[in-house]
């Protein structure tokens, strides 16, 4: 394959990978009868973390792919899995961070993503692959935000 084939298989790969981990988040929920969620605010609530973050920290940190962040952190709100506080310095901006349903749930992704680890070897994925990978796709991500950058400025 030529640079431009591998990088648009590439692309597309990254958007596929992102899909089944959704599904995977999906099927994980549904087998323990999680039902006021969906998966898109299990992986919310997984990357809020043990943090306080505001709405923009939070869409940096994952891809909610065609969700809205807004949206669904007010669905989190309603069913207690997040709290949210107004920032004291921009009042137009709210800070969000997990109750302990949201915790629980976090922890369920969790221990999921460790025990997926453990299954990696079996599929010769190993720490070395992995650490390449993850240097090559922040070198994409490092390459798109410095590409967009430039058609804004």
């Amino acid at each position: 394959m030529h640079m431009y084939e591998l990088y648009t298989e590439t692309i597309a790969t990254i958007e596929r990978l992102h899909r089944r981990c959704l599904q995977v988040i999906k099927v994980e929920l549904e087998r323990r009868n999680i039902r006021d969620i969906n998966n898109v605010q299990a992986l919310i609530l997984f990357n809020i973390g043990n943090e306080e973050l505001t709405v923009g920290e939070l869409t940096l940190r994952g891809c909610y792919h065609g969700s809205n962040v807004s949206y669904n952190l007010k669905k989190l709100v309603d069913q207690d899995y997040v709290h949210h506080m107004r920032s004291p310095h921009d009042r137009r901006s709210f800070r969000v961070k997990l109750t302990s349903r949201g915790q629980n749930i976090r922890q369920i992704l969790e221990d999921l993503f460790h025990e997926q680890t453990n299954q990696l070897a079996s599929y010769d994925i190993n720490e070395d692959k992995l650490e390449k990978s993850r240097q090559t796709l922040q070198g994409l991500d490092r390459f798109w935000s410095a590409a967009s950058e430039s058609f804004i400025t």
